[in-house]
């Protein structure tokens, strides 16, 4: 009896470990029921881990038969792991559809009839790899900006020295005006290269951000910018708690955003019916990248204008990328880049009459 309690409780804390994964976790014996799940798979599932231990695991397959088999031929030592696509029912009323996951049935390391099997959501994978591929391209795009910028910036202050000492020699003043010129679009280019810099040149400042005050003062900004025509409406989760972070960063990103859905809703402006909304929601059991966060901050920017145009979806983030005469194209790389040094993502759906910018940063 002595064996059996010194196990129990060790057995069971190495199990509790299975909570800090991103992935969705069972351990079950070899006919299905479930000794444990983790926090992962309760949210999941929609159903506490007090209700799920001692049910069969099968039962929330759609084709369970798949997972009977694999189990017992782990079970027997047949294979040492077993793998496949399935789908997994959900209780949940707001998530009525089966979940597809990826499904890895394994033995435990200290025995055989406990089996491991872990649940890797399809849609959570491609997610991962598309937020990889961005955070991949930014860092590219970055060092690419670093260095061209600095390459630029060197000559340019030479050109505009040279065409400041030849309009002090020139005997015509009609002939400074093109000297003019070339100082004007050389300031331009300057003004371009800072704002390019900008974002590894300013100090991180972190202190305690409320993420309400940050909506506040970009809807007040676009409100001061568009004081007619122009609805901002506030759908605030008030029990989102404040979070470590640099404030003027984050006002800046998401005042880029709202500034380009103004943009956007110019012709719905002058017929006064542009809506912009800023809703703020606290997820749980996020992954962002490969790590997992339990508590995360999900702001929409959602607004009624024509779309981001098609061709322009994939590359919407790249820097001078622009879908507007005369824009920068600098605005959303920088939201970017400010929503990726809180350690967070940012991603774009778009259809005509609907374009909504998800920015999630993780939460204590």
């Amino acid at each position: 009896m002595k064996i059996l309690r010194s196990r129990e409780p060790s057995e069971a804390r190495l199990w509790e470990s299975f909570d800090l994964l991103a992935t969705m976790v069972a351990v079950v014996n070899p006919d299905g029921t479930c000794l444990f799940v983790n926090a992962g798979l309760e949210a999941v599932l929609g159903q506490s881990r007090r209700s799920l231990v001692k049910r069969s695991l099968l039962e929330w397959f759609r084709e369970p038969a798949q997972l009977f088999d694999a189990i017992e031929a782990v079970a027997r030592n047949e294979f040492a792991a077993r793998r496949f696509d399935g789908a997994l029912r959900r209780a949940s009323v707001s998530h009525t559809e089966p979940l597809s996951v990826h499904v890895i049935v394994s033995q435990t390391e200290h025995s055989h009839s406990r089996i491991l099997v872990e649940m890797i959501e399809i849609e959570q994978q491609t997610r991962q790899d598309r937020e990889e591929r961005a955070l991949g391209q930014a860092q590219v795009t970055k060092e690419l900006i670093r260095n061209l910028a600095h390459e630029i910036k060197n000559p340019l202050g030479g050109i505009r020295g040279a065409a400041q000492l030849l309009a002090m020699d020139l005997p015509s003043p009609e002939l400074a005006e093109y000297t003019q010129v070339i100082i004007h679009e050389a300031d331009r280019l300057q003004t371009l290269v800072d704002r390019l810099l900008a974002p590894h040149r300013k100090p991180h400042v972190i202190s305690d951000v409320n993420i309400h005050e940050v909506c506040e003062r970009v809807r007040a900004l676009v409100l001061a910018e568009h004081s007619r025509g122009l609805q901002v409406v506030r759908d605030y989760d008030a029990s989102i708690p404040e979070f470590r972070g640099d404030r003027e960063q984050l006002i800046q990103a998401l005042l880029n955003i709202v500034h380009n859905a103004g943009q956007a809703l110019v012709d719905r402006i002058e017929r006064a019916d542009a809506v912009i909304i800023l809703r703020t929601r606290v997820i749980r059991q996020v992954t962002i990248g490969k790590q997992r966060y339990r508590l995360a901050l999900e702001l929409h920017i959602e607004d009624n204008g024509p779309g981001v145009p098609e061709g322009l979806r994939d590359r919407i983030f790249y820097p001078l990328v622009s879908g507007r005469e005369g824009g920068s194209g600098l605005g959303l790389t920088l939201a970017q880049t400010f929503v990726q040094q809180h350690q967070g993502t940012i991603e774009c759906d778009s259809e005509p009459g609907r374009t909504v910018f998800k920015i999630v940063i993780p939460l204590p």
